[in-house]
């Protein structure tokens, strides 16, 4: 259990309750579901597929709003404000990596770092500066030039966790990420993305069924038919 002391709540999600209508009917996918992640802290959410997992960070990112209930980034409510004040949000404090590295195909791998800084209105000089110092930083000073086609799976999802930086987000959402890799590339990716969330203080919440890198996360959490069991 991570030591809240000196800790920022980074984000909360309160009485969260999610819905959606299949053939006229109405299909509960997340049923009162409360957690909340602290900076330098990285809670693992396991579960059953099907279950809500990435319903439940699709919520936590904004990307969907839920039916009813609050999500607070860093004290905020994210709930109750316009769609662009969403988007903003996202860029500015949420960053995402997902099981496929989603890479641009045609751009090199620090050209897919630098895209989400430009999109911010950074500088191409100082969007090149940071993109090249996190690929270094992951251990891909020699890749920056590479196409994703070139790059073997751990090294692609290395650049995906550089993109998921390039903004100084305070949160980390991550829907499976080494989902497609071997044992090996897993955890050492996995490693990598442990010891930056900890050097830079944000928070990450990691869906995963890898139960053996869960378990050594600060905390896990079991999301079940919707709801959470601790």
């Amino acid at each position: 259990m991570s030591d809240k002391i000196d800790k920022k709540e980074i984000l909360k999600l309160k009485n969260v309750y999610h819905t959606y209508k299949q053939d006229s009917q109405k299909v509960k996918v997340l049923n009162n579901v409360s957690l909340e992640v602290l900076s330098g802290e990285m809670v693992a959410l396991i579960g059953p597929s099907g279950t809500g997992k990435s319903t439940l960070l699709n919520i936590a990112g904004l990307l969907e709003t839920p039916t009813s209930g609050t999500v607070e980034v860093l004290s905020q409510d994210c709930v109750n404000i316009s769609e662009n004040m969403k988007t903003s949000i996202r860029g500015k404090e949420v960053g995402f990596i997902f099981q496929s590295h989603r890479l641009f195909q045609e751009f090199s791998a620090i050209e897919n770092v630098m895209l989400p800084q430009l999109i911010m209105g950074v500088t191409k000089k100082n969007a090149e500066d940071k993109s090249k110092d996190l690929l270094c930083a992951l251990g891909l000073e020699k890749r920056l030039l590479f196409r994703p086609a070139k790059l073997s799976g751990g090294e692609a999802q290395r650049v995906a966790i550089a993109r998921s930086l390039a903004n100084s987000p305070n949160i980390i959402l991550a829907d499976e990420p080494t989902g497609n890799l071997d044992p090996i590339s897993a955890k050492n990716v996995y490693n990598i993305l442990y010891k930056l969330i900890k050097a830079l203080g944000i928070g990450c919440l990691i869906a995963t069924h890898n139960i053996e890198l869960a378990n050594i996360m600060d905390r896990c959490i079991t999301l079940e038919n919707g709801s959470l069991k601790y």
